[in-house]
């Protein structure tokens, strides 16, 4: 089989590459990954020559380009289907999925507010209108999942939903945008990963500041 190469972001900004990387990481795929840093005002020219979208992240499998972080992480489940990246369950893999495309489509709010920067301190900020509301339906779909799953993560073991939320752990965190328990519970769990702590400790080693995500 040929290997698998992800091309992704600054791990200290880039949500989008963050996802299918902690999936892979945590499903214990064996991958390469090459940074393409944001150091150009318009990202970077090279994601051109990588991705027909010109955007990170992209997994290239031999001939294969697979871009968009959620059809990397389809296209690693369907490779890869004894590492269980979907819940076994018909049921809760379909609410996996529903909430994962939710992820992908929505939460505009909180992701124009709340970059994503695993290097911030913790604090809180003025948030606009609207960012209230995905805290909201986020905490309830984190609290709803875990309820009906027992944890300790939302459909039990470590899954493709808990990847593509897991950018939304760092701006609960980096903002302070939750007080509830359960979530912070669950927040803790997420950040205690072994994959977690290698990409914030990779993210914190990084040396490129992107001035428009430092709120």
């Amino acid at each position: 089989m040929p290997d698998l190469v992800l091309y992704i972001g600054n791990k200290n900004y880039s949500s989008w590459s963050f996802r299918p990387w902690i999936a892979l990481e945590a499903a214990g795929v064996p991958f390469t990954d090459k940074v393409i840093p944001f150091d150009f005002a318009a990202g970077n020219p090279l994601f051109r020559n990588l991705s027909p979208t010109g955007k990170v992240p992209v997994l290239h499998h031999g001939a294969v380009r697979v871009w968009e972080s959620l059809a990397i992480i389809e296209y690693i489940a369907e490779l890869f289907p004894e590492k269980g990246l979907w819940p076994q369950d018909a049921a809760a893999r379909a609410e996996a999925r529903s909430i994962s495309m939710e992820m992908l489509s929505g939460f505009r709010a909180i992701r124009n507010a709340c970059p994503m920067n695993i290097r911030r301190k913790p604090g809180a900020i003025d948030m606009p209108d609207g960012v209230t509301d995905d805290v909201a339906r986020i905490e309830t779909i984190w609290k709803d999942a875990l309820a009906r799953s027992g944890g300790p993560f939302l459909f039990g073991a470590f899954s493709a939903a808990d990847a593509m939320y897991a950018p939304v752990v760092s701006r609960f965190d980096a903002y302070c945008l939750t007080q509830d328990e359960t979530v912070l519970a669950y927040m803790a769990r997420m950040k205690a990963h072994p994959a977690w702590r290698k990409w914030q400790a990779a993210a914190e080693a990084e040396p490129w500041i992107v001035p428009e995500d430092e709120v």
